[in-house]
């Protein structure tokens, strides 16, 4: 059983679905999956703690860095296995998890398969570097470090976080972006419905008439996996509409 979203993504794809004991709760969630709804409703879901994952009595349970200690004992006393994947700074990291997840479920050649397809989608493009920046609600921004910044520089775009001088994970005041905006902002809040108010202020609306700004989901955010293929998707199509 998978006790994370991001996990979830990739079980669906290397697993039969007789083995997936259950799912996380946030697959079920339109607002936080990675997966359709409609898929993510055929499974049991839970919210991970101790008692839920015991319940399932799962052979294996596959989560993300971060698990309750309540539940970690509580594994360790039913001797249920625990893997634990961090969250993937780069392509590599996250193809490499696709193959471990795969193999532990006894389908490498699945995982393969899916392997091979998110390495196809994020072949780099050629051509200069553009200036971008992919800008969530209250600003937040992904820099150095991160599997965005991998994406971006992929698909021949240049994070401009450094520039503002901001760490792996940071907020850029508006103020900031106002006086010195990238070429192409991927705004998160314009692919939401009702956006939010940093998005939707003047300043910004101001802005969209010297740059461009291109819809970015919340879900291209949140995992690697089979969501790099969508998301190089989206990088690529807005690079292909640019001249450097």
């Amino acid at each position: 059983m998978s006790i994370n979203p991001c996990i979830d993504a990739v079980l669906m794809r290397v697993a039969d679905p007789s083995q997936i004991a259950a799912i996380s709760h946030y697959s079920q969630d339109v607002r936080a999956t990675s997966i359709p709804v409609a898929l993510a409703n055929r499974f049991k879901a839970t919210s991970g703690t101790a008692e839920e994952v015991v319940a399932l009595r799962p052979d294996l349970v596959l989560s993300g860095a971060h698990v309750a200690p309540s539940t970690i004992a509580a594994l360790k006393r039913m001797n249920i296995a625990l893997v634990q994947y961090p969250v993937p700074e780069t392509v590599a990291e996250s193809v490499s998890q696709v193959r471990d997840i795969a193999a532990k479920t006894r389908h490498a050649a699945r995982g393969e398969a899916l392997a091979a397809r998110i390495a196809a989608a994020a072949t780099p493009v050629r051509g200069a570097a553009v200036p971008a920046l992919i800008w969530q609600g209250g600003g937040l921004v992904p820099g150095t470090g991160t599997l965005a910044d991998d994406l971006l520089t992929r698909a021949a775009f240049r994070n401009m976080s450094a520039v503002y001088g901001l760490k792996q994970w940071d907020v850029l005041p508006l103020e900031y972006l106002i006086a010195k905006p990238p070429r192409v902002l991927f705004s998160v809040g314009a692919a939401e419905v009702g956006g939010d108010r940093m998005t939707s202020h003047r300043a910004v609306r101001d802005l969209t008439k010297h740059i461009v700004v291109a819809p970015y989901p919340t879900r291209l955010l949140s995992c690697g996996g089979p969501t790099i293929i969508d998301a190089m998707r989206v990088l690529k199509s807005t690079r292909a509409g640019i001249r450097a």
